[in-house]
């Protein structure tokens, strides 16, 4: 944690917060030397103030890669966390601290967020739990950056009941719904993953019994459009910042500054992607609970590994698109026969959030089982 506090509810449910959302009387740093200095926010962002309302416990700010723009997890300024499980590996990002906290037992669950894959890429990656709800579905209110068609908020956890009793507390309209039966999942076939996040995949996804296969063709598009919706509201909120103030770390100045050669032809072409693509989904969800996927294409890098771009980069190829169609995603661990971390990605229809959830907690018994049987 950056910050210790001592906030709602002792005895309630243990919660951190990241960086990037509002806490009153703190400034919102957001990971960044730039912001060290900024004026104290007046009031908390509403989802913080939804899950003081529902009897929790903040007990500390979590850790982040700075402006929440980068994948690794690593902060110079505020310090990176270290994943608990798998030390030599990166934690994800850019809710890292939220994933390591969550792994390690200091909290109940976290609070992060997640433009293209914040929440699920390090949870995956420190083998947790992880939802990025629908689309709009919590109130962004009091975060950075302000302006987002991608962003959500959502919580991590340590299992799925627990996830579900998060978004319980960080959602007043959310209510928690049974399993229904024996639930129909579609698989998606047709990615590109490695050898052996592909076979702990299938390992998993025959042990629940899918009722059908499908495919969705404009993954791969709609992971380079999300990128170039990303780039241009980042650029547009923070570019200015990023040629004013050298304060910022190399890596994250230098994307924003590459985002603000992002062009309008580009943007428009991004929008017509993330249209298409939305539909694809929808049509792909038609006559099932969810679709069932890899969380990401390959194991987390080590930290040696990540210092080149092309092990870190592909890391969001499955989830990212899901921020740009706006349909729930939620990742469960799973390991692969060497024991490294990887996940299912469960995508819901939009506003299956509570369904989602159920979901999740009926996989994880049912893969339980199996591995005990």
């Amino acid at each position: 944690m950056t910050r210790v506090l001592d906030l709602g509810t002792p005895g309630g449910l243990r919660v951190a917060v990241k960086e990037c959302l509002a806490i009153a009387g703190l400034p919102i740093r957001a990971g960044s030397a730039a912001f060290e200095n900024a004026p104290p926010a007046l009031t908390h962002a509403d989802v913080v103030q939804s899950v003081l309302k529902a009897g929790c416990h903040v007990i500390g700010q979590a850790n982040m890669h700075e402006l929440a723009f980068g994948m690794t997890g690593a902060n110079a300024h505020t310090g990176t966390p270290e994943n608990p499980l798998w030390p030599d590996r990166i934690p994800g990002g850019s809710s890292s601290g939220c994933a390591a906290l969550v792994a390690s037992g200091a909290v109940d669950f976290a609070i992060g967020t997640d433009t293209g894959g914040s929440v699920r890429q390090p949870a995956c990656c420190c083998g947790t739990y992880g939802l990025k709800p629908t689309y709009g579905r919590i109130s962004r209110a009091g975060a950075l950056p302000v302006a987002s068609s991608i962003d959500c908020i959502g919580p991590l956890a340590a299992s799925a009941p627990m996830l579900t009793r998060a978004m319980a507390a960080m959602d007043p309209g959310f209510a928690p719904v049974p399993c229904p039966g024996t639930p129909r999942i579609a698989r998606v076939t047709g990615f590109d993953a490695s050898p052996e996040v592909s076979a702990a995949f299938e390992t998993a996804a025959a042990r629940l019994s899918p009722a059908r296969t499908v495919t969705l063709p404009g993954l791969e598009a709609a992971f380079a459009a999300g990128m170039t919706i990303m780039n241009a509201e980042m650029a547009a909120e923070l570019g200015a910042l990023a040629l004013s103030d050298a304060s910022l770390g190399a890596d994250v100045r230098g994307r924003i500054l590459k985002a603000r050669t992002t062009t309008a032809a580009q943007i428009a072409e991004a929008e017509a992607i993330r249209t298409a693509f939305t539909a694809e989904t929808d049509a792909a969800l038609e006559g099932v609970d969810a679709l069932l996927l890899p969380t990401l294409p390959q194991v987390p890098p080590t930290w040696q590994e990540a210092q080149d771009p092309m092990n870190v980069l592909p890391l969001t190829r499955f989830v990212r698109p899901f921020n740009l169609s706006g349909h729930p995603a939620l990742t469960l661990p799973i390991r692969t026969a060497a024991g490294l971390p990887a996940g299912l990605q469960l995508v819901g229809a939009r506003g299956s959030d509570a369904l989602l959830c159920a979901l999740a907690e009926w996989i994880a018994l049912r893969l339980t089982e199996k591995e005990t049987a």
